[in-house]
């Protein structure tokens, strides 16, 4: 079997250079890549995304590669998603309105309440994992990650969720579905942990 082959989806959206810079620490073969009928030579995909949920929708659809995801997607093509991006996958947004996701995992997005703790929620914290999964194999007990968000997604079917983070209220940290997984942290800037959990992705490949 050859090396891997991973695209990093550019869409106008997401800090593609640290999710690129991640990846060539792991020695991964990695393109970021426009083009949406390109996909289909690449062994696995990553959607990152920073910024606000309706914005990086109507950018995927503009760009085509909404219609190209769910292509590879149904086609078992393994998809990551990375902080919005796993925001993305979700079928509803509450972000400054309601808004259809991608659709993938039967989830919302949602408000963090900022009762008890600040919004957004900006460093690091540790993960709770629910089920084991490929994704989160030789991990530590409670893992730090760092995060950067305000919206924190509630997945219908617990069997979803991997594992769970609180801040002031307990959301879904990381999610998968069938070929589809999402981490709501920023793997690229949790350092050794976070590397690890992008070698699991590609070695699950």
């Amino acid at each position: 079997m050859g090396k891997r082959r991973l695209a990093i989806i550019d869409y106008g959206i997401g800090n593609l250079g640290s999710v690129a810079n991640a990846l060539y620490q792991i020695d991964v073969d990695h393109f970021i890549e426009g083009t949406p009928q390109k996909l289909a030579q690449y062994d696995g995909v990553i959607l990152p995304g920073v910024g606000a949920f309706l914005t990086a929708l109507e950018a995927l659809k503009t760009t085509g590669m909404s219609d190209a995801l769910e292509v590879e997607r149904s086609r078992g093509k393994p998809i990551l998603g990375i902080c919005l991006g796993m925001q993305l996958m979700c079928r509803t947004s509450y972000e400054h309105g309601i808004h259809q996701g991608l659709n993938w995992i039967d989830a919302t997005v949602n408000l963090l309440s900022s009762e008890s703790v600040k919004v957004p929620h900006m460093g690091w914290n540790n993960l709770t994992i629910v089920n084991e999964h490929p994704l989160l194999a030789d991990l530590p007990d409670s893992p730090d990650l760092y995060f950067v968000h305000s919206y924190g997604v509630q997945c219908d079917d617990q069997a979803d969720v991997l594992a769970t983070c609180t801040h002031g209220e307990t959301f879904c940290a990381v999610l998968a579905k069938d070929n589809v997984q999402g981490v709501q942290f920023h793997p690229e800037k949790s350092q050794q942990l976070g590397l690890k959990i992008l070698s699991n992705f590609v070695g699950a490949l």
